[in-house]
Formats: structure tokens, sequence, C-alpha cells
């Protein structure tokens, strides 16, 4: 069985360590996602979702698109004003600055956890 995903705060453990998180459960918080922000420090969980856009977007992103099992299917970098793919096994997927994912050392095949209990 799956989670129920609520709004806030959290860490995402990943091979490179913990790294602040912030979740994007509510349709709201999922449609607002990065647009209008300047950057972020870690990582936006949006869920369930297995596509994204960096429409109206200010600065390059990297997208992991996990499955239910929080494996990485890709991680792609995307520049704004691009439609990203939809990923069909896709469940959930992680938005963060460009480059960050492959300091965490995010790449297919990895799992990730989050855990919603505790924030950075």
């Amino acid at each position: 069985m799956g989670r129920t995903w609520h709004d806030g705060a959290g860490l995402l453990e990943t091979p490179g360590g913990a790294v602040p998180l912030e979740i994007a459960a509510s349709y709201r918080a999922r449609r607002r996602g990065l647009l209008g922000r300047d950057g972020i420090d870690g990582a936006l969980l949006i869920t369930p979702t297995n596509s994204v856009h960096t429409f109206g977007m200010r600065f390059t992103i990297d997208v992991a698109y996990l499955d239910r099992s929080w494996t990485v299917l890709d991680v792609v970098t995307m520049r704004p004003g691009r439609l990203g793919m939809i990923r069909p096994r896709g469940r959930h997927v992680l938005e963060a600055a460009g480059g960050a994912m492959a300091e965490w050392g995010l790449r297919r095949g990895v799992s990730v956890t989050a855990d919603p209990s505790r924030a950075a």
C-alpha cells in the first residue's frame, strides 16, 4: 500500500547523504512547484505525478523520475520553457537545482527514501 502524502517538509536520503525536502502533494502545491522561485535549497518532491514542465521557471533544474518503490527511473536536466516526457511507470518526481542530483549520486537504478516526519 502507498503512503498518503501531505504538503510540508522532510528529509530525502540519497547515496550522498540527507537532503532537505519540500513535499508538494496537494493539487495546488503540485501545480505551483518551483514556479516563481529563483532557486531551491535541497529538493522538491512532487507526488503523485509522472511528468513535469519548466514553463515559467527562472532556472535550470534536475528532475528525477521515481517509481512506486522509490527507484530512480531517469534523471534529466531541464532548462526553462521545456516539457518533460511522461514516464508511464513514474509515481513521484524530485526537482532540484541543476547539477545537484549528480552531487547526491542520483542516477538510474538508485533507490532513495523520503521521511516527512524529519525536517532539516
